[in-house]
């Protein structure tokens, strides 16, 4: 994450062609890459991608006339998308942006993969809820401020890749099963014949092959990435047993990483299915072992030149970042009812599995909800990395709600205190005191975002009606359907009672 973003990173591997900008060189490049399908992609509130396909041809023959596509745009039932409309303003468009078109890496068929933003088709403006737009206004605002004009970001967002995956739930029974061959748990299991090298709990961390089974996998995964035009850095085995990894990808600006995330997830889903696995980013899915969890880098830049950096600072920050970082963690607890915004996220967020749960900055200390790393001394590396989002996240979202908050930090000069360098787990009680952590639950977070959003509405960036739909779905969806469950170990603790 230390190379700036140049024009070579709108093409994908070596040799491939350019990734077009515009309709006229979309139709350019659907017939230098002989397409048959164009596929739309949208995103839903909650953060999973949604599609449907048409011929090329229409696409062409669409712009031919006068009512083209990529101005008018082309209509879906909203009713039917989480978090959307209701059923009698279902109507609405989406209309194709020229600037994400890339070749499927994904399809069977050569197919033309172009993310669309939403609209109303009445008003014709853009549709309040999409996540997207409201990504673009958090870059919108940023530039209104003159604080800054660009913010790049780098997620890791870490996932597992399993060989076996079932669960199930009804009125009298509930249950997950999940296994993998490197898991810890097989080491005596008859696998005819069992070739051990299995990575024991917490120990996954960059072994090589053969305790890493997924090196291949995962370099299929980075190709198919960058055939999309998705810039990769690096990717390795995690922490966790069973088939923990990351791949990061390199730094972008905040529309266009949100757009990249979507791309690795796709990617990483459907490679991962190729092989008869199935990956998961879910945020806790293995007891006892690490989670997986989204360190989010972020910078600041105005004229090319990289706000973050003072030689003469605490680890080489500016004053401007110090307030930043003050602006995160004062609003963390609401920040995470966007980044981390599941049930299960908080069982990541526990103490002693390497989880960010202490509302403290630090420099190179892992243990810190905000770390600024020191890899570099390069002031374009500068940068900080707020710890706490996981991947099941949508990204568009997250990284809008981090912007503003850092905003607010620097526009209300918000002081995040003295950095704490030390191993935040082995604190003493008396340490311990005046140091805030992260929400316990799902329920805490969308309580304090119920309380602290005015940051979020500043630039009309996030509306009340996005903040309230996203509580309500929240607690209708998913905090009160599992409640109302019993869960499996309740049985190993009162069956008998």
């Amino acid at each position: 994450m230390t190379t700036l973003v140049t024009e070579t990173d709108r093409q994908g591997a070596a040799g491939e062609l350019a990734r077009p900008t515009n309709p006229e060189e979309v139709r350019k490049y659907c017939k230098q890459h002989n397409l048959k399908l164009v596929d739309f992609k949208f995103n839903d509130l909650p953060g999973l991608w949604q599609h449907f396909s048409i011929p090329v041809e229409d696409l062409v023959e669409y712009d031919n006339v006068k009512n083209s596509i990529w101005q008018e745009g082309i209509g879906f039932d909203g009713s039917s998308i989480r978090g959307f409309q209701k059923i009698q303003e279902s109507d609405m468009i989406l209309i194709p942006d020229p600037a994400t078109a890339v070749v499927d890496p994904v399809c069977k068929y050569p197919t033309l993969s172009v993310i669309c933003d939403i609209y109303d088709p009445i008003t014709k403006e853009a549709y309040s809820r999409d996540p997207r737009y409201i990504a673009k206004k958090a870059e919108e605002y940023l530039k209104k401020t003159k604080i800054a004009d660009t913010s790049y970001w780098g997620p890791e967002a870490e996932f597992f890749i399993f060989d076996d995956l079932r669960f199930d739930t009804a009125e009298n029974h509930s249950f997950y099963y999940l296994d993998s061959v490197e898991g810890s748990w097989n080491t005596g299991r008859d696998e005819k014949p069992n070739l051990a090298y299995k990575p024991r709990f917490k120990e996954g961390y960059f072994p090589v092959p053969p305790h890493d089974t997924l090196q291949d996998i995962r370099s299929e995964i980075i190709l198919e990435l960058r055939r999309a035009g998705v810039p990769v850095e690096v990717h390795h085995h995690e922490v966790a047993t069973a088939g923990q990894c990351e791949i990061d990808m390199r730094f972008q600006s905040l529309v266009r990483m949100a757009d990249n995330l979507m791309m690795y997830k796709y990617v990483i889903k459907n490679v991962s299915r190729r092989y008869g696995k199935v990956a998961t980013f879910m945020p806790k899915p293995i007891f006892n072992d690490n989670g997986s969890g989204m360190h989010c880098h972020q910078s600041l830049w105005k004229d090319g030149v990289p706000l973050f950096h003072d030689p003469k600072g605490y680890a080489q920050i500016s004053e401007m970042c110090k307030y930043y970082i003050g602006g995160l963690l004062k609003h963390a607890p609401a920040i995470l009812a966007f980044g981390a915004p599941t049930t299960n996220s908080y069982k990541r967020l526990v103490p002693g599995f390497e989880a960010p749960v202490n509302l403290v900055y630090s420099a190179r200390n892992r243990s810190a909800a905000c770390r600024i790393p020191m890899y570099s001394a390069s002031p374009k590396a500068k940068r900080i990395e707020f710890r706490s989002p996981d991947p099941s996240c949508n990204g568009y979202i997250t990284f809008a709600a981090m912007l503003m908050a850092g905003l607010d930090g620097i526009q209300n000069k918000i002081d995040p205190g003295q950095p704490v360098d030390k191993n935040l787990y082995e604190l003493s009680e008396s340490e311990k005191r005046g140091i805030k952590n992260v929400p316990g639950s799902l329920e805490e977070s969308l309580n304090a975002l119920e309380k602290d959003h005015e940051f979020l509405l500043k630039g009309d960036v996030f509306t009340k009606d996005v903040i309230e739909t996203w509580i309500e779905y929240k607690w209708t969806q998913e905090i009160e359907p599992m409640k109302l469950r019993p869960h499996p170990y309740e049985f190993h603790l009162y069956h008998d009672v």
